[in-house]
């Protein structure tokens, strides 16, 4: 699979859920059931390297401002949704987490952030196509600790300042 049929599939599956990451998971099994197992597994692969890329501490602080404050878990969750919120999305804030300010249209903290289903989509339907669970996918292992430079998530000064526009637009 290419990484545009990759980013394709994400993006159709999330406008016919209408941005709910609960509903976007179903249809994404759903179409993944429909192709082949290593197509999945290709999926797989694209998935988690962009999950693995985006562990990083600037981007656990904005996390941390949308959902005023995020543990491991709910980072975990917040990155899978960040993909699923399309490749756009995904590298802005990748460049500057700062700008999700501007690319997310709304944010909800009750529905928006957290992905954890979109996570577990292709594994479900690799297990659904086979049978079996999915094997190892061949990437490189997720660095223990997120890159750059760690962040007091607990001092929203210290967030507001970093984030300013994030800040501004969701807490101020």
């Amino acid at each position: 699979m290419e990484e545009q049929e990759f980013w394709e599939i994400v993006d159709s599956t999330r406008e016919d859920a209408e941005g709910d990451p609960e509903d976007q998971a179903d249809l994404l099994v759903d179409r993944l059931l429909g192709l082949d197992p290593e197509a999945v597994l290709d999926f797989s692969r694209h998935f988690e390297s962009r999950y693995n890329r985006a562990y990083r501490w600037d981007l656990w602080g904005a996390a941390a401002v949308l959902l005023d404050g995020a543990g491991d878990d709910t980072f975990d969750f917040f990155r899978c949704w960040l993909i699923g919120q399309g490749r756009e999305v995904l590298e802005g804030a990748l460049h500057d987490p700062d700008s999700l300010a501007v690319h997310l249209d709304t944010f909800d903290e009750d529905v928006d952030g957290d992905g954890e289903e979109l996570g577990y989509a292709a594994d479900e339907a690799y297990e659904q196509l086979t049978g079996t669970v999915a094997p190892d996918l061949g990437l490189p292992p997720p660095p223990p600790e997120p890159e750059g430079t760690p962040l007091d998530m607990e001092n929203d000064d210290a967030l507001a300042a970093a984030y300013p526009k994030l800040w501004e637009r969701f807490r101020g």
